[in-house]
């Protein structure tokens, strides 16, 4: 890969089964984005802590599903360095010496903090961890010397945050970070089963590769228009849940006759949902299928997480070099 390519950072957390809001939202964007950029994709399980921190165990057999999922999405770990935040140390290093320079009203204005804390009432989210996030996070892309890093748009204010701390160390030691632009995602928002953003954390998702059944019962009770109480209401498919996935899963002309029909009561929601089906059954067969041939080589997964760890640990390690000198925490 070259040097001179645009340097592409993103991570997920494993706390779970990925689903088709990780899909349309991130993976399907990643495998486009490894064919004209240097990427790195990576397990942010440091991350997951800040949700998680009460159930530890599910983090790393989690880990090895979502990195299952990511191959059989189409990352190539030929194409795209694919590793470990918590086996690449120098994340903690940055992340505590951004830490020291970041101012703590930042930190509170985060509109994901308010959010979080507002949908997730079932654990304490008033911890240092939980609010410090968007600093590990800075420290996760700058890192690599990312330029670019994809976000959908309701995630813009994230990264401006960590361009405002990268900005301030540029300021206070020197220019060794790019800022990192946002690279914006096309696909929609994903909307879950009740009609929220679909979330592991809301426990509303439909997972990849999820069997034929448990697929047609998540789709059939599916949140839609919570304005058309009646088969004959027009409805709004603006606001519906079911349209949004059939945006990113059907054909143009599908789509179409969804947005027609549905506005003039010409079909029922459950037309709509079935519709659906006819393409989203076979992607999820297809993804299921490609899941168990790589789950049942496990230990060939691992090698390749392995090889992408020792490439990014590479690469970190060279801007902790810079960093340290910087700072003048380096004996010359």
């Amino acid at each position: 890969m070259s040097e001179q390519r645009p340097i592409v950072v993103s991570g997920m957390r494993p706390t779970g089964r990925l689903h088709l809001g990780h899909l349309h939202g991130a993976l399907a964007n990643w495998v486009r984005l490894q064919e004209e950029n240097t990427c790195f994709f990576f397990s942010a399980d440091w991350h997951a802590l800040t949700t998680n921190y009460h159930d530890t165990a599910i983090i790393k057999p989690a880990e090895r599903e979502m990195f299952v999922d990511f191959i059989a999405a189409g990352v190539d770990p030929e194409k795209a360095t694919i590793f470990v935040q918590s086996e690449v140390k120098e994340h903690a290093e940055l992340y505590l010496l951004l830490g020291m320079i970041t101012p703590l009203g930042w930190l509170e204005r985060s509109p994901s903090y308010k959010e979080m804390r507002e949908n997730i009432t079932d654990r304490d989210l008033a911890l240092y961890g939980f609010l410090g996030y968007p600093v590990l996070m800075t420290a996760d892309i700058i890192l690599y010397k990312a330029t670019r890093v994809p976000v959908g748009v309701d995630q813009v204010p994230h990264l401006e945050l960590s361009r405002e701390i990268a900005r301030r160390f540029n300021h206070h030691y020197g220019p060794v970070f790019p800022e990192p632009q946002p690279l914006l995602t096309a696909a929609p928002k994903i909307l879950g089963t009740d009609g929220r953003k679909m979330s592991k954390s809301y426990g509303n998702t439909i997972d990849l590769g999820e069997s034929a059944e448990s697929t047609t019962k998540k789709i059939m009770g599916m949140v839609t228009d919570p304005a058309r109480k009646r088969r004959q209401d027009p409805g709004n498919p603006d606001v519906c849940g079911i349209f949004y996935l059939h945006k990113v899963t059907s054909d143009a002309e599908t789509i179409s006759w969804v947005d027609v029909n549905c506005r003039s009561a010409g079909i029922g929601c459950v037309d709509c949902k079935k519709k659906l089906l006819e393409k989203l059954l076979p992607e999820q067969e297809r993804m299921r299928e490609r899941r168990e041939a790589l789950l049942a080589r496990p230990g060939e997964v691992d090698a390749l997480v392995q090889l992408g760890t020792s490439k990014a640990r590479a690469v970190a390690a060279r801007s902790m070099d810079e960093v340290r000198a910087a700072m003048k925490l380096k004996l010359a």
